[in-house]
């Protein structure tokens, strides 16, 4: 099993953007250092969820001539946001400067707040997303003597009379989607790509096994990834980074130590949600949706904590991802900086991932070494 470090961790303000973008880069760089397989960043805009996400692109090219092992993936792009020429150029730079080691998620977007701001209409943007990928997938396609690929949909327009420049550094580009839909799901195994599979889908088992939805998700990729005819390196590629994610993950020395720690951390992810939550609505108002939360959600929910967190001593965290292990889930992606972050919140942070690293990762190596790279 792969592990991986989402790069979260809320501003609260424009004098903390510089502080919690220097603490995300040592945040990676201590990834790279204790072994863990990857760093994800996320694709968010306007409300401080992290502030190097407003262009995740540039900020993984910065930090990968800074790394010696990890991947670096995408959770999730949102596609309908992004130019289709710039999306294209930048994936493959990027692929060059990783050296492959790129994973793009994407998706279709969460909120109006966002989409609004692009000039892209939220409610277009499952439609615009599905034009995207098939105007990206066309670009990396063509040569310099195919006809000019023409395109018009969304806000977007073009034509490319050459080709994208640098090349594919590979001829496989692994992009992700979530395989939550019966589309999605052979979409993904069509052009070989990973997959993200929900965990978050009720009702989640005070056990903390996997769920009915979740088994039901992982065995529709698998199954549709085994029969896609790709080669069997294409095929044990996808199934080793297909992934589950956890937003907050917390380890302490005892499991009352990481609870007790855990509602200080959520805490202070409430107060963030809360007073994002306004905001939300008025752009909902803008956009003429309505999305029908009455309310911020309770992240200190037995429910929510049980949802979106992993936490406890290493023994109970390793005894929770056994499960998932079990199932053949090949990365789990793991939030140690959810909520606003601080000098305290990192402290916090800096404690619980050594102790993942040192007393949860062994335990689902081989031998009890980091994998090798695929």
């Amino acid at each position: 099993m792969r592990f991986s470090v989402f790069l979260v961790g809320r501003s609260m303000g424009p004098d903390d953007d510089a502080y919690v973008l220097d603490t995300l880069t040592e945040h990676a760089l201590e990834a790279d250092r204790l072994g863990f397989d990857a760093v994800f960043l996320p694709d968010h805009h306007f409300t401080g969820y992290a502030p190097m996400s407003c262009d995740p692109f540039l900020f993984a090219a910065h930090l990968a001539g800074r790394t010696r092992n990890v991947h670096y993936g995408f959770s999730v792009t949102t596609l309908p946001l992004h130019h289709p020429v710039r999306f294209a150029e930048r994936v493959n730079l990027l692929d060059h400067l990783t050296k492959g080691k790129l994973l793009v998620g994407i998706g279709s977007g969460t909120t109006p707040e966002e989409t609004i701001g692009f000039g892209v209409a939220f409610q277009d943007s499952k439609d615009l997303m599905e034009q995207q990928v098939e105007t990206v997938r066309k670009l990396w396609a063509k040569s310099v003597d195919d006809d000019p690929i023409e395109f018009a949909h969304g806000p977007y327009k073009g034509a490319v009379v050459q080709r994208i420049v640098p090349a594919p550094y590979s001829e496989r580009h692994r992009l992700m989607s979530v395989a939550m839909r019966p589309a999605s799901t052979e979409r993904a195994a069509k052009y070989g790509w990973p997959a993200f599979i929900p965990a978050f889908v009720p009702p989640i088992p005070a056990s903390g096994e996997p769920s009915a939805a979740f088994q039901k998700y992982l065995d529709a990729y698998r199954s549709a990834i085994t029969a896609s005819g790709h080669p069997q390196e294409v095929i044990d590629d996808c199934l080793s980074w297909t992934t589950h994610s956890y937003q907050c993950v917390h380890v302490a020395e005892t499991d009352e130590q990481a609870r007790a720690e855990l509602e200080v951390i959520l805490t202070g992810y409430q107060q963030a949600i809360d007073r994002e939550y306004a905001y939300n609505k008025r752009a909902e108002d803008i956009s003429g949706v309505d999305l029908s939360h009455a309310q911020a959600p309770n992240a200190l929910s037995d429910e929510w904590i049980r949802t979106w967190c992993l936490y406890g001593s290493p023994d109970t965290v390793a005894e929770q991802l056994a499960h998932y292990d079990d199932l053949g889930v090949g990365n789990v992606l793991l939030g140690f900086t959810n909520g606003p972050l601080t000098p305290e919140r990192y402290a916090l942070t800096q404690s619980s991932m050594r102790l993942f690293a040192e007393q949860v990762m062994p335990r689902f190596r081989a031998n009890g070494t980091k994998e090798e790279d695929q």
